[in-house]
């Protein structure tokens, strides 16, 4: 069975930036997508960025659109996400999920326990 684990998450300042990972064991169908979600405190847990398993097709959502980039390595089974110009905003725990398409976290069958970015004024 698939097992993610995010990993990369830390305390950063206000404009600071982070890389996160999250590394699969195991594999699922090639047609689904690779996505990261986040759930700040208090809140639902919302769409982040998604990626295909070719790496041909990426999309995000328009809260970090320009600041986040999803990335993958398909040796490697893992995917990235670079976290640029943080924001307080931002602080949540990110999540990544595979097993699944689109950006509705329903559709999702597989994900990682989260890595927490905290961003201070």
């Amino acid at each position: 069975q698939v097992q993610l684990v995010e990993s990369g998450g830390g305390l950063v300042q206000a404009g600071g930036s982070l890389r996160l990972s999250c590394e699969a064991s195991g594999r699922t169908s090639d047609d689904s997508h690779r996505a990261w979600f986040r759930q700040p405190p208090g809140e639902a847990r919302e769409f982040v960025a998604a990626i295909s398993w070719s790496g041909g097709y990426t999309a995000y959502a328009d809260s970090i659109k320009g600041r986040f980039t999803v990335s993958g390595d398909v040796a490697k089974n893992t995917i990235y996400l670079q976290l640029n110009s943080l924001k307080p905003d931002d602080t949540a725990v990110y999540y990544c999920a595979t097993g699944g398409v689109g950006a509705r976290p329903r559709r999702y069958q597989y994900w990682g326990q989260g890595t927490q970015v905290t961003v201070s004024s």
